[in-house]
């Protein structure tokens, strides 16, 4: 993963924006791989409930050991991840310690009437990165919204192929999707530094 060519901003509240940051076959594992389907409640939260356990909660797609064999490309991002050197420059970007963190990394394919409304990560949420796949040539305004205090939307990150962006949870990281027109499917993946546990524990250095 190429975080080389990373740019800071701190309106509305600090965060970091990259391009060109994986290889074409990790895009194409993120673009065309098989997301659960089943009914799902769009009530501006990823989970339809609010606690993670809902409608579309059930219907998630998290890389485990269970299912790594089947996304051998982002179980290589996910090791990337987990690699001390990768984890400190994260943390030194961030000014969060994450040396007893977990990756977790989830693919994600928005549909038409998904929305998300401003929220705040929860504080168990170390670092969250979400990264652009948009095989589909998807409108670039399909991207995170920010808003600031006054739940007002001052920013939105675009949604452009082989892009992202990262920030670290806070008071101040209102963030949401208006409702907007997905055409066909908005593709990307969302990776956080997490400190409950997962399949992937990151290195600590001796």
């Amino acid at each position: 993963m190429n975080l080389n060519n990373i740019i800071h901003s701190d309106f509305p509240f600090n965060h970091w924006q990259f391009n060109d940051c994986l290889d074409e076959l990790t895009l194409n594992e993120i673009s065309f791989s098989k997301i659960p389907s089943g009914d799902r409640a769009y009530d501006g939260t990823r989970a339809a409930d609010h606690t993670g356990h809902g409608i579309d909660g059930k219907l998630r797609l998290f890389i485990t050991k269970e299912n790594k064999l089947d996304f051998p490309h982002l179980t290589k991002l996910i090791n990337s991840l987990q690699n001390v050197n990768v984890v400190n420059q994260i943390s030194k970007l961030i000014n969060k310690d994450l040396s007893r963190s977990y990756v977790r990394l989830e693919i994600i394919g928005d549909k038409k009437g998904f929305w998300l409304k401003p929220h705040k990560d929860i504080s168990e949420k170390l670092m969250t990165m979400m990264i652009w796949a948009n095989p589909y040539g998807e409108d670039s305004n399909l991207g995170t919204d920010l808003y600031n205090n006054d739940f007002k939307l001052v920013k939105t990150i675009e949604y452009v192929h082989n892009s992202g962006y990262l920030f670290s949870s806070g008071e101040d990281t209102w963030h949401g999707l208006e409702l907007k027109e997905i055409q066909k499917e908005r593709r990307c993946i969302q990776v956080n530094y997490v400190s409950f546990k997962t399949d992937w524990p990151v290195e600590i250095a001796n």
